[in-house]
């Protein structure tokens, strides 16, 4: 068999171009996958930068302060977030500029745990603030109503003595007098009577203020008129009309006390029935009698 050397070197030839492109077709797709397996590595990792800072920027977001110099450490360190996070979004996921956006997120979160470990003892100082001023109020209000109890028991313990030291009197009588002769005589008929003697007795009471009494006696016949009408006094809204006033001296003893009403003229003869009579200390009754006139 005779052999064409030079159809010989044309197939040598042929052969090993086809191997040549088959082994650079295995480097090309091989390649290919290589760079696009990359370049998703890249964007993960963009990605993942990104998600960091958008929760940082939410973190800032969350925390309530009133420090008005941590309020504008936190302002300016969300800002420089969102900067970083907006340059990041616009430029390609590129290796190194990745490994520079690392290395200012990882700047980020140093500033940050110094500014929000700050943000939380200064949280915690407030919760202990807070607490302090609960217990304080409630400390306050229970003072409060202990002061209220006792402005009541004073008022009422200072009632009570005002009502204790008030003047009182007891044994009230009355009797109808004539005119016999120059002398009194004990009468009962109307018609005789003159006077009416009213007497009583004022109490003794060491609380009660020491000095002049001013007593005002009161006689309605059995008309409902005023006997021996002698005027009014009047205290603040409440006027009294009188039938004698008697000034007595008082020491906080007892006293005994006897006035004498004369009736007016044109009161005489006394009508028939019966004489109601009061005893007022200012505006205040200290007690009353009654007589009876046939």
């Amino acid at each position: 068999m005779i052999v064409n050397p030079q159809l010989f070197n044309y197939r040598l030839i042929i052969g090993s171009l086809i191997i040549a492109v088959a082994v650079l077709t295995v480097y090309s797709f091989t390649s290919y996958k290589s760079i696009a397996s990359h370049q998703q590595f890249l964007e993960q990792e963009k990605k993942l930068v990104e998600s960091e800072l958008s929760q940082m920027i939410t973190r800032y977001d969350d925390v309530s302060i009133s420090n008005d110099l941590i309020s504008s450490q936190l302002e300016g360190a969300k800002r420089a977030t969102k900067l970083t996070l907006d340059s990041l979004r616009m430029v390609r996921s590129d290796l190194s500029i990745l490994a520079k956006f690392k290395q200012q997120l990882f700047n980020i979160k140093l500033k940050n745990k110094v500014l929000f470990t700050t943000v939380d003892s200064l949280d915690k100082v407030n919760k202990g603030l807070e607490k302090e001023k609960l217990l304080a109020y409630n400390e306050l209000k229970k003072q409060q109503r202990e002061n209220s109890s006792l402005v009541k028991k004073n008022k009422n313990l200072n009632e009570s003595l005002e009502k204790g030291a008030l003047l009182t009197a007891n044994s009230f009588k009355a009797k109808g007098y004539e005119t016999f002769f120059g002398a009194k005589r004990a009468s009962n008929k109307a018609k005789r009577v003159h006077s009416i003697e009213v007497c009583f007795i004022l109490a003794e009471n060491s609380l009660t203020e020491a000095g002049d009494k001013d007593l005002y006696i009161q006689i309605v016949n059995p008309k409902n008129n005023v006997l021996s009408d002698k005027g009014s006094v009047t205290f603040g809204e409440s006027t009294l009309i009188y039938s004698a006033k008697e000034i007595v001296t008082y020491n906080n003893n007892v006293v005994e006390v006897c006035i004498d009403v004369d009736a007016d003229t044109n009161d005489q003869p006394l009508e028939k029935g019966n004489y109601y009579i009061s005893i007022f200390h200012k505006d205040r009754k200290l007690g009353s009698t009654q007589v009876n006139l046939n």
